[in-house]
Order: structure tokens, then C-alpha cells, then sequence
């Protein structure tokens, strides 16, 4: 019998969590959240994914991609902590600067930043292909910017600035100062591991082995 890691127990502890939601009143606080017979869906970084209604188990609707440990938290924690009053704000942060998120910044930098800049380093083609794959919007900013939906409520800005000599890659990710409305700030790093892994993934490029893993 398959032991159950703590990610695990942790999905099938939000998964018993979101059997007691009301999910009429989930889908008035987030929109994008559409039935669709037995499930609700939404995209996760252009993946689309289904919500059973009556099990609560999170499956990928459509497409050859997985859904991750990681993944459904994400789905999860977004019901779990979305605010009825949560509202996109057009005022761009970087992660340190969220409500919350300061016990989680250095790890942050880490294990997501930084690997950011170095597995696309001298491969900013890939990274462009890989943004426009994603549903990106191309921005004015860095030597290659884009702005994703992380879910639809909560965007992303990929920022990449290409190395020289002189100095090395830089890259950066900015969020609407609303994030932490619509999800836990712990959260927003688990959104920013999987938007990270799947640039890697669609542009065929290994993943920094100091990026923090999904689970």
C-alpha cells in the first residue's frame, strides 16, 4: 500500500475543506470558477483543471498536463482564502513588499528568482516562445516581460534582463498588491514555482537545480 507523503494529506485535508464550501458562494467571489457538469474549472497558467463537485478532487481537464501536489493547493488555498472583498488594484509589487509574505522573501529570492535568471540565461528566445505559450502579454519592461494569469484574479509579471560581461542575468516577478486578498502569501510562492516550472517545461530547457521543486 502507497504511503502517503504530507502533501498528500495535505490535499486530501483542502479537498474534505472544500466539500463544505458553498460553492455557489465560491463562484460569486471568484468568476472565473465555471460548472461544467459534474465539475467547477479553472485555469491555473493556461492549464485548465476540474474541481469534482461532490468529491472535491482536483483533475486536469483536457491536454497531457499532470495536476501536482502543487497545483492543487494553489487551487485549494485561492478557495480557502479569497476574500469577498478582494479586488485587482493595478498596483505592481515585487513579493517582498505583499502583505505577509516578509518569512517567506529569502526563500523566495532563492529558490525562485534567482533560478528564474539563470535557466533562461542566453536562452531568451525560449523564454519569449515559452511566454506566448502561456497566454502572455508582452510589457514595455525589462529585455523580456510578459504579464500571465497565474489564476485570473491573480496576474503575474515575468521581468528578464539578459547578462554581459559586466554583469550577470537578472529576472524578477511582480504581483498586483491585491494577491494576498485572494490567496495566503505562503501561496504565492507555490503560484510562482509552478509558472516557473512550466516556462521550463514548454521551453524545453531543464529547470535551475536550486528551484524549489513541485510536489
Amino acid at each position: 500500500m502507497k504511503r502517503l507523503s504530507n502533501y498528500d494529506k495535505l490535499c486530501r485535508q483542502w479537498r474534505e475543506r472544500f466539500l463544505k464550501m458553498d460553492q455557489q458562494q465560491l463562484m460569486e467571489k471568484l468568476p472565473e470558477l465555471k460548472p461544467e457538469g459534474d465539475y467547477l474549472t479553472i485555469c491555473h497558467f493556461g492549464r485548465k483543471y476540474g474541481v469534482h463537485r461532490q468529491t472535491g478532487e482536483i483533475v486536469p481537464m483536457g491536454g497531457n498536463h499532470i495536476a501536482s501536489n502543487t497545483v492543487k493547493l494553489n487551487i485549494y488555498t485561492l478557495f480557502g482564502y479569497v476574500s469577498s472583498l478582494a479586488k485587482f488594484k493595478d498596483n505592481w509589487v515585487s513579493f517582498e513588499d505583499l502583505k505577509g509574505t516578509s518569512p517567506f522573501a529569502a526563500a523566495f529570492k532563492k529558490g525562485i528568482i534567482e533560478p528564474f535568471a539563470r535557466t533562461f540565461s542566453g536562452n531568451i528566445d525560449r523564454l519569449q516562445f515559452a511566454m506566448e505559450a502561456m497566454g502572455g502579454k508582452k510589457l514595455p519592461y525589462s529585455d523580456m516581460g510578459y504579464q500571465v494569469d497565474a489564476f485570473k484574479c491573480i496576474p503575474v509579471r515575468f521581468l528578464f534582463w539578459e547578462g554581459d560581461d559586466e554583469f550577470p542575468p537578472q529576472a524578477n516577478m511582480l504581483f498586483d498588491s491585491s494577491a494576498t486578498d485572494f490567496i495566503h502569501g505562503e501561496s504565492i510562492v507555490s503560484i510562482a514555482m509552478v509558472g516557473l516550472a512550466q516556462l521550463a517545461e514548454i521551453a524545453g530547457l531543464p529547470l535551475d537545480k536550486s528551484a524549489l521543486p513541485l510536489m
